[in-house]
């Protein structure tokens, strides 16, 4: 009988939940079929292959990162036990230790940094709603151009075996410097790198692709006033915290007074020689209260803006929390951590393959219009990894929670503390 077929008392029979093929078979089919061998023969990397093919390569990382393998071992004994099934998933095979951290050390991390964008566009084409433009609740509605948000996260690694990203006198990290799309919390541009060199040092690279009259926010690590004159010549706007040390004179003030929580709102210029020097034109400084931790202390915003309200220029550096958000996400849920291997380009291999299942995730979520958390997500895909469900079906009818898409993350997390939402022009409430 066909699914959804009616019985013969006429009723209708609930669909089945069971499947044809793996429920990890289906999140890596999600990967386009020609991608990985066409960027393998791009980058040369299957002259060097023999058995262990760059495919097995990446389904064994997907594999690590879905399971939290804790070594090499649990991955290939763990493939090694279900090599019939995982044989289906495009002639993949399971690898031996040696094999796989001898492939993770020398195999170009390149091909999993592109496996990852093709994926993601090959994704957005295929469900146009999903990636680029689509709008959160909790994103400032009013504002039509793209928010990026920029910020970094520090891995932390073993400082005695890897000492190419030693970071402090006993401490090693890696870094991930990371640009996402404010309403759609996905990635745009990503850089791993060790964590030692400043954060400003990468500001360039990490906004070469915003186009003029798009946003981009950061956090005060990134403030370098020669970047942001570029960035303010190109037609980008900018908001960021202020540093403590900036010193400014003010040119006119646009409010007079506290007015709510907005304390100042002036147009200011660098006093200092060399900060007038790498930026010469007036820009804003709004200062504000807010509340962090119980407690309501200042805050002083700058931004390249002259017209916006006061209050949204504190809601757009608020909405910057979201890639905050992003990193809990990928360090505490998926596997950042207990590396499974110790060179520059291992650990690269591994955080790729963390963001690669971190957005064939995110679509599974789009496709089924997941309700719960991305935490809940994980665990679920997780328990039922060998098992023949139709993934996308069982999301759908989990669970007895009601209520719309949860969007993987609280709304109110898009705002600072003591924040509200607020319109076009109005200023913040006390």
């Amino acid at each position: 009988m066909e699914r959804g077929s009616c019985n013969k008392t006429g009723m209708q029979k609930k669909p089945t939940l069971r499947s044809q093929s793996t429920a990890f078979f289906q999140l890596c089919q999600l990967i386009p079929p020609f991608l990985c061998t066409k960027l393998s023969k791009e980058l040369g990397v299957d002259k060097k292959a023999r058995t262990f093919t760059p495919w097995s390569h990446v389904v064994s990382m997907i594999f690590g990162q879905m399971t939290h393998a804790i070594g090499l071992n649990d991955v290939c004994d763990a493939l090694r036990l279900h090599a019939p099934k995982l044989s289906v998933l495009r002639g993949a095979v399971p690898p031996h230790r040696n094999t796989l951290s001898h492939a993770n050390s020398i195999r170009d991390a390149k091909l999993i940094k592109k496996l990852f964008w093709g994926t993601l566009k090959h994704l957005e084409n295929i469900q146009p709603c999903f990636g680029l433009n689509r709008h959160r609740k909790g994103v400032p509605r009013r504002f039509k151009a793209t928010i990026h948000a920029v910020d970094s996260s520090t891995i932390q690694l073993i400082a005695r075996c890897m000492d190419w990203a030693k970071h402090r006198k006993r401490k090693a990290a890696a870094k991930l410097h990371l640009r996402i799309s404010v309403a759609d919390m996905m990635p745009r541009f990503a850089l791993i790198m060790e964590a030692k060199p400043h954060d400003n040092t990468q500001a360039r690279e990490l906004c070469a692709g915003i186009r003029p009259g798009e946003i981009v926010v950061f956090d005060k690590a990134y403030v370098d006033y020669k970047h942001l004159n570029e960035l303010n010549a190109r037609g980008v706007f900018w908001v960021v915290r202020a540093k403590d040390t900036m010193r400014a004179r003010v040119w006119r003030k646009k409010q007079r007074g506290k007015k709510g929580r907005i304390l100042r709102d002036d147009l200011i210029h660098l006093s200092g020689k060399k900060s007038r020097d790498a930026y010469p034109e007036a820009f804003r400084r709004v200062v504000a209260e807010v509340c962090v931790d119980g407690q309501w202390i200042e805050m002083t915003f700058i931004t390249n803006n002259l017209e916006w309200a006061a209050s949204s220029v504190a809601e757009l550096y608020a909405a910057r929390w979201s890639i905050e958000v992003f990193f809990k996400q990928l360090k505490q849920v998926l596997r950042l951590q207990g590396f499974l291997g110790t060179s520059a380009n291992a650990i690269a291999w591994q955080v790729w393959s963390a963001l690669l299942v971190y957005v064939l995730l995110r679509f599974m979520a789009f496709a089924s219009g997941w309700g719960h958390s991305f935490t809940r997500l994980f665990t679920l895909l997780r328990g039922i990894l060998w098992d023949r469900w139709d993934a996308v079906a069982l999301l759908k009818s989990y669970g007895t929670a009601g209520g719309g898409f949860e969007r993987l993350y609280a709304p109110r997390m898009q705002y600072l503390p003591g924040f509200k939402s607020f319109s076009v022009g109005q200023q913040a409430a006390s």
